[in-house]
């Protein structure tokens, strides 16, 4: 049996689906079973509590052999935040794995998670870290670049629904770019692979593109002629000072953008792929295809794009 906390999200729920691929009894933990519906076809056992709950991770915990955790807080709300949800929740993850003596924990991290980062979640996903590294269980960490499949929702999905939408700052700074369907198999491998095991995995995508860029392939492969609007670093600053203490998850998210403006968001992933030539490498291109063919304003026939 393995348990995948955060199974219900973009990234748990494709990890738990190759694992049922492969015949794996899968138990996923999630604050609210509604939103495992659609797991349940699957075959899937669903076990409800928070991770911010010692006793409930306790019993999720019980009679697997491995967990992943896929879990974040970084939007969150009030009671479940990067300092709630990534550094306590995965701490409980990890003693209770403990007291069961759980085989193997895989820790789905970020890139760039350090104890100095200026975002609440790379810290705590470093602190989250440090722990597993400590427990004495055997252990995997995953760390992926931007997910593609994210932002398209963010900043692709308004154009077409809206026929607009913002960027944070400028826009021209390289970021690496990673399809969620990519890490999930860099989490199914690390489960069946002993090897991986006491390694730490930077995942990264094909391309480092500028959230201009990113914008660009969208519009390409939709034929998307929305109007792309800036917000200014300097009312983002202001806007992240004010939010903190209205609406603290407006604020990460806005403090997040700065970073993805002005800070180094580059990666070659070329080493780490060379290493797993099995797990696609897919372009944004292919996630736009996959992902918008059937949306509500895509043309077709674009250039490349859905027919």
């Amino acid at each position: 049996m393995i348990l995948v906390a955060g199974g219900t999200g973009r990234l748990g729920t494709k990890v738990v689906k190759l694992l049922r691929q492969r015949g794996m009894e899968v138990r996923v933990l999630t604050r609210d079973r509604t939103r495992a519906a659609h797991l349940v076809d699957l075959g899937v056992e669903i076990v409800e509590g928070d991770v911010g709950d010692p006793a409930a991770v306790q019993l999720a915990v019980d009679g697997t052999r491995s967990v992943v955790s896929a879990i974040h807080g970084f939007a969150g709300t009030k009671n479940a935040t990067p300092a709630t949800v990534d550094r306590d929740g995965n701490r409980n993850l990890i003693g209770a794995a403990r007291k069961t003596g759980v085989e193997h924990v895989v820790l789905v991290s970020v890139q760039d998670a350090a104890a100095d980062h200026p975002m609440s979640l790379m810290r705590m996903k470093y602190a989250a870290e440090v722990e597993l590294r400590a427990s004495g269980l055997a252990w995997t960490i995953i760390r992926p670049a931007a997910y593609m499949e994210l932002w398209l929702e963010l900043l692709g999905r308004p154009l077409l629904e809206k026929g607009k939408t913002q960027v944070f700052g400028r826009g021209r700074n390289p970021i690496n770019w990673v399809s969620a369907s990519d890490v999930a198999g860099f989490v199914e491998t690390a489960i069946v692979d002993p090897a991986l095991r006491g390694q730490t995995i930077e995942v990264g995508g094909p391309e480092n593109l500028s959230v201009t860029e990113f914008l660009e392939v969208f519009r390409s492969e939709t034929a998307s002629n929305g109007k792309v609007g800036h917000i200014p670093l300097a009312g983002m600053r202001v806007g992240a000072m004010v939010m903190k203490l209205m609406d603290p998850s407006m604020a990460r998210t806005i403090q997040g953008a700065i970073v993805m403006d002005t800070r180094p968001q580059s990666f070659n992933a070329s080493e780490t792929r060379r290493s797993f030539p099995s797990i696609p490498v897919t372009s944004l291109a292919e996630v736009v295809r996959r992902d918008f063919a059937d949306s509500p304003g895509v043309v077709r026939g674009t250039r490349g794009g859905p027919r």
